[in-house]
């Protein structure tokens, strides 16, 4: 229920972030939790970017998108933790509605334009496996980051139009958020006025940017495999999949624990679990996405041997 409406949209107002749990006594191990998360999560994208840029084996188009992956993986990260980890050591949670809105917004540009990038990267192993001696002419350069800076595009403008429209809203005096940041959807859920234009605006937005490349990364992936099957020599379906193996990974974490947090919060009542929840798509996938890599490319595991091994000689 609202207690009061706001008029004048140039009213300062403070939102109130309650975070993943009230009891006090937990409240200094999540602060080491999300701290150790947020380092290592740092720490390893930027060992894939260095990896990647000290390594001219890795300048093709394959480990440019996983290098616009790492960076966004950062910044997702970094948009949500670092003022959560604030709220605690402060005590104090609330946050204005300004940042508010541009937390929201920022969340979005990144959700939207790592779906985007898993999108593409779909593409260049199905043109990389499937028409393979067309390859360097259908991913030249120039068309790689022609692909990032328009997809780069969309999903600012998109998260950019859902900010507009919460601003047509009119809001209560009274603001809590459930929830260890802001996100769109649960801004509109303050609004006293009728957001229902602005939820189908999300669902639509959510349906096409989400949707879309999913649809063309199982496509994608349904040619690769008919592809691969039909390879006669065992060591080119080993290569093949391989290299494969480490992205899809990355997308059944994204795409898994984006479609668990949905679902949770349609069958269950309970804000502060479905914030728990929300970690999974927040912050596990850009910690662990470097470790997949590592683990799952040879070439990559070899590249990060020799940055480590360049860091500690400097360091000796």
């Amino acid at each position: 229920m609202c207690n009061m409406e706001v008029k004048n949209k140039s009213v300062v107002l403070d939102i109130f972030l309650r975070g993943l749990t009230d009891d006090t006594e937990l409240q200094p191990f999540i602060f080491g939790f999300f701290l150790c998360m947020y380092l290592i999560t740092i720490f390893g994208n930027l060992l894939i970017i260095l990896a990647i840029n000290c390594d001219s084996h890795l300048h093709t188009p394959m480990y440019f998108f996983l290098c616009h992956l790492s960076f966004n993986d950062m910044y997702l990260i970094s948009i949500t933790v670092p003022k959560m980890l604030w709220n605690i050591q402060t005590q104090d949670h609330r946050i204005t509605f300004a940042g508010c809105l541009s937390q929201g917004c920022f969340v979005a540009v990144c959700v939207i334009f790592e779906s985007f990038l898993l999108g593409i990267m779909a593409y260049d192993r199905y043109i990389a496996i499937c028409f393979p001696l067309r390859y360097t002419v259908l991913m030249n350069p120039c068309f790689c980051v022609i692909l990032v800076l328009i997809t780069l595009f969309i999903s600012i403008v998109n998260g950019l139009l859902h900010s507009l429209m919460v601003l047509h809203l009119t809001f209560c005096t009274d603001l809590e958020i459930l929830h260890f940041f802001c996100e769109i959807a649960q801004i509109l859920k303050l609004a006293c006025s009728d957001s229902l234009i602005n939820n189908i605006l999300i669902f639509a937005t959510a349906s096409i940017f989400a949707g879309v490349p999913l649809l063309g990364i199982i496509l994608s992936y349904f040619h690769i495999i008919s592809t691969v099957l039909k390879m006669p020599s065992s060591e080119g379906k080993y290569k093949a999949f391989s290299t494969c193996g480490s992205h899809l990974s990355v997308v059944s974490l994204f795409y898994g624990t984006g479609f668990g947090v949905y679902i949770t919060s349609n069958v269950i009542d309970a804000p502060q679990k479905i914030a728990v929840a929300s970690v999974m798509y927040s912050v596990v996938p850009p910690m662990l996405n470097p470790f997949v890599y590592s683990l799952k490319n040879g070439d990559i595991k070899e590249a990060l041997k020799k940055v480590l091994a360049r860091l500690l000689f400097c360091h000796v």
